[in-house]
């Protein structure tokens, strides 16, 4: 079974406990407005012209397919592994991410301040956007289905460890796991733990190994 349709089916639920959460969550910064004007113009425009023949459904999912698991995820995957093969370019990460992710060109609308999580063996953070969406693009690509989803939305706060095991990641008992909220202001991405045996595999390798997920803290980073 996909662990993502897994997840969103087991935790349909919670869809309704999430609603209250997210009203009840106080916020510092103010989030993105969903559905926006332009999206709903968007969404009607593109459902017309597949009525009418003119674009091609598949061929339009293929495009968002790429930019959401491809393109996207490997600006981050790209500076993940720099992170792990350049101590110096690891610690202006940590320090200043915004600006150590501009060094390897990525920035821009959605990215314009971003603060990177480290999961260490004894910690391992989780991003989620509570109220909406709120997604990294520059670094990430489009934001997966599921990450926009309420079951997630509200289940990542509620019950993180159960949304990591649904995802097929275990997490032991000693290790703290933190839940961070993304909002229209600021932006998380995590630098997964470096695998054990990958001492001998280049930047370029070490940067197929990463996934999108690993970088939201749902999965973690497997040696290939």
């Amino acid at each position: 079974m996909n662990t993502r349709r897994g997840f969103l089916a087991a935790a349909g639920g919670a869809a309704a406990g999430g609603s209250a959460h997210a009203a009840d969550h106080d916020h510092d910064h103010a989030h993105q407005a969903v559905p926006s004007d332009p999206t709903l113009r968007v969404k009607a425009l593109e459902s017309l012209l597949v009525e009418k023949g003119l674009v091609d459904r598949a061929a339009l999912d293929a495009l968002v397919d790429t930019y959401e698991n491809k393109i996207g995820p490997r600006n981050g995957a790209r500076v993940v592994a720099k992170a792990w093969t350049d101590p110096a370019y690891k610690q202006r990460l940590l320090t200043d991410a915004t600006s150590a992710i501009a060094e390897l060109g990525y920035s821009g609308n959605q990215g314009e301040n971003m603060v990177v999580l480290e999961n260490t063996p004894k910690v391992h953070n989780l991003v989620v956007c509570t109220l909406c969406s709120c997604y990294p693009w520059p670094v990430l690509g489009l934001p997966p289905v599921w990450y926009k989803s309420a079951p997630y939305r509200s289940r990542s706060v509620i019950d993180p460890r159960g949304v990591l095991k649904e995802f097929g990641t275990e997490v032991a008992e000693d290790v703290e796991v933190r839940v961070w909220d993304s909002t229209a202001d600021l932006r998380y991405l995590v630098l997964p733990e470096r695998p054990a045996g990958t001492e001998k595999l280049s930047e370029e390798e070490l940067t197929a190994l990463v996934t999108r997920d690993s970088m939201i803290g749902v999965a973690k980073v497997a040696r290939a």
